[in-house]
């Protein structure tokens, strides 16, 4: 039985941008799921699993960067936006809070579905989560993470901050422990392919992290680098109730 085709939600206002993409990503060999607003977004993905998300910027009601945002942190559904020439601050800001590419309007159809076919090759060589996080608390070693709160508490109580790198860097690492993860999966999990990320920012993140979580950040026994792959969680991870 082959692998069904990817399933591309594509969620834009304008109805004849909608069935312009949905009519050439079906003659593609991709499902398309169409929604006129993020409202009507949000209920096609609880309906459905969506394999990538071409999202506009400028919606009324909630916007496209709220709908990234809330799509980013419930999962790891990658984001693709259409922007428009003048909104290069919401461009920005949407890849920093997570979208994986972004597509100019107006826009030529085979540019898009060469970065569809681009984003789906790099998120789907990334190891998949062995278990999906229902859980809210995640406990390892001497720490519990509340994903809700985006806290970290030691075993004495103490919590620790963490910036939005270092939360989503954690995650990544917690939702797939013993599993060895490459710089470049470390990116496309964490802030996308922004054009201000590089290699060396993925090492600087562990490095912060370490100091957060290692009893000795110079020997680290949870964040273990593995030279020429990555870096590897090298501890158990547990669910806890709410």
């Amino acid at each position: 039985m082959t692998d069904p085709a990817p399933h591309i939600l594509v969620v834009d206002d304008h109805r004849d941008i909608r069935d312009l993409i949905g009519r050439y990503l079906t003659k593609n060999g991709f499902r398309v799921t169409t929604a006129e607003n993020a409202a009507v977004a949000r209920k096609a993905m609880k309906a459905a699993a969506i394999d990538l998300v071409v999202l506009d910027i400028m919606m009324p009601g909630e916007d496209g960067l709220s709908f990234c945002r809330h799509v980013r942190e419930s999962g790891e559904t990658p984001v693709i936006l259409l922007t428009a020439m003048a909104e290069d601050t919401d461009r920005v800001v949407g890849l920093e809070i997570g979208a994986d590419d972004y597509v100019t309007k107006p826009f030529n159809p085979r540019e898009l579905l060469a970065r569809i076919r681009a984003v789906l090759r790099r998120t789907q060589a990334v190891p998949k989560a062995r278990d999906p996080l229902s859980a809210r608390k995640l406990a390892f070693d001497r720490f519990v993470l509340d994903v809700g709160r985006r806290e970290l508490v030691d075993e004495t109580g103490v919590g620790s901050p963490l910036s939005t790198a270092e939360f989503q860097l954690l995650a990544a690492f917690l939702k797939r422990p013993n599993m060895v993860l490459s710089r470049d999966q470390l990116m496309d999990l964490t802030s996308g392919r922004t054009p201000q990320v590089f290699d060396r920012s993925i090492d600087n993140q562990v490095s912060r992290l370490r100091k957060k979580i290692e009893h000795d950040p110079k020997a680290p026994q949870l964040i273990k680098t593995v030279w020429g792959g990555g870096y590897m969680f090298a501890a158990d991870v547990t669910e806890m109730d709410a």
